[in-house]
């Protein structure tokens, strides 16, 4: 059962009530989740559960204590806050620390639909239900997870501050497998209003590539241009625009002698990338890190780096304002979106990826990551999808990717979770086509 505002407050109130210390902060969060898996074209499990969490975090003499309860009986709280508070008197001096915020305003952005917090277990066996029998139908092996969730969280400081949010996000990942395992095909969106996530266009896809991809052809690794569907270009352009990295020369965007790259052109002049916590597809929370009223924040303008994100601590040292955001992600092109069909008819030679797979961080100073390809990689020559190719292992800095003279053509902007989480969290990314991407190494993988 999710905490209303109401509660929410009264739980703050009582809590502050205990805590003797100098500062503190404390955040009661509640979740409704439920789950449906399938595999081998069958229902497996069928999952749903209730959860409440509180944290209390105090300074003492700027020493910091934290600690967590799970019941809001007023026993169970007051012992979170007795913990916090010893754990504050033992712990050095927090030299980050600056008060707790006092009150602000916040604008709601939405994110809530009834009908994600309350969808049946009959609903969604039925959506699911209707992938399994064409998977079937296409003598195809299909599994996938169908995960809801609802969410209530609060925090307050001893200051005065109080913010309330209710949220949901419904998501659905599928794989379709060819009963030889020699192809497969992937398919994963999320929305907060299940109402608006196609749960037959995610089987459909899924179940496409994986028939599309059989008999794929070894291609030598190498430099190809490439059409990255919005899946892929979601699973590699997730930002991170930390002032403090960049100030102490640990970031892609920092500049010598202690700078950074601010004003400086980093990507193709029709790139944008911004927060915006009013975004009808991707609302986020109206309170950015720290509890700062988020407002919607531009990190890169045609190209340009314009802000970074800077922490209160950050800014307070460095003499500028904490950053209203991010609370979400979202890329887009300034230009006349171009549809994946209209790329692969342009394109001479080159490769088409679905998405990408284990990717991990090689160097943070350039964005040099590493990766895989997985779930279909298609050959492109004189403008049309010619066969399909072996996966391949990929080392690819994200600067050279989006790099001035790199970027030929940017689609339409999609929500997209990335691939890794199978359904939490969501980024606005466009498919993108590049002259070229690099790839290393071949892998046997399906």
């Amino acid at each position: 059962m999710l905490i209303s505002e109401r509660e929410a407050k009264s739980v703050c109130d009582t809590l502050l009530r205990c805590i003797k210390a100098d500062d503190a902060e404390v955040l009661v969060s509640s979740e409704d989740f439920s789950n449906l898996r399938f595999a081998a074209n069958d229902f497996t499990t069928n999952g749903w559960r209730e959860e409440v969490s509180v944290t209390v975090t105090v300074w003492i003499d700027k020493r910091r204590g934290s600690a967590t309860a799970s019941s809001l009986e007023r026993e169970s709280l007051q012992a979170a806050v007795d913990q916090a508070e010893e754990l504050a008197r033992i712990s050095p001096v927090d030299i980050e620390y600056l008060p707790s915020l006092g009150p602000q305003s916040y604008r709601d952005t939405g994110g809530y639909a009834e009908a994600t917090a309350h969808l049946s277990v009959a609903e969604r066996a039925k959506a699911i239900d209707a992938i399994i029998r064409e998977c079937e139908k296409q003598n195809v092996v299909g599994a996938g997870y169908h995960r809801t969730n609802a969410t209530a969280e609060a925090f307050a400081t001893k200051h005065g501050n109080f913010y309330h949010r209710i949220s949901t996000e419904a998501a659905l990942s599928v794989t379709a497998r060819t009963r030889d395992g020699g192809s497969s095909g992937f398919f994963l969106r999320n929305h907060f209003d299940i109402r608006k996530l196609d749960t037959a266009r995610i089987g459909h896809e899924a179940l496409r590539k994986a028939l599309e991809g059989r008999n794929p052809r070894a291609l030598e690794p190498g430099i190809y241009p490439v059409i990255l569907e919005p899946q892929a270009a979601g699973d590699l352009l997730r930002f991170t625009f930390d002032a403090r990295m960049a100030d102490e020369g640990r970031s892609p965007y920092s500049a010598p002698n202690g700078k950074s790259k601010l004003g400086e052109q980093i990507f193709d002049e029709r790139i944008n990338v911004y927060s915006d916590p009013w975004h009808p597809e991707l609302p986020g929370s109206a309170a950015a890190p720290e509890g700062i009223p988020a407002t919607k924040v531009y990190f890169v303008r045609i190209g340009v780096l314009e802000n970074l994100h800077y922490s209160r601590f950050w800014a307070n040292r460095q003499g500028k304002e904490p950053t209203p955001g991010p609370v979400n992600s979202i890329l887009e092109s300034s230009a006349p979106a171009i549809n994946l069909e209209e790329m692969i008819r342009s394109t001479p030679r080159g490769l088409l990826l679905s998405r990408f797979w284990y990717i991990r961080m090689v160097d943070p100073r350039t964005a040099l990551l590493t990766g895989l390809t997985r779930d279909g990689v298609w050959f492109i020559e004189n403008g049309k999808v010619q066969y399909p190719v072996s996966n391949l292992r990929f080392n690819q800095s994200l600067l050279e990717l989006l790099a001035p003279g790199n970027v030929e053509q940017i689609g339409a902007s999609e929500r997209i979770s990335a691939s890794e989480s199978y359904g939490p969290g969501a980024a606005l990314v466009p498919a993108i086509k590049v002259k070229a991407f690099h790839f290393t190494s071949q892998s046997e993988a399906v």
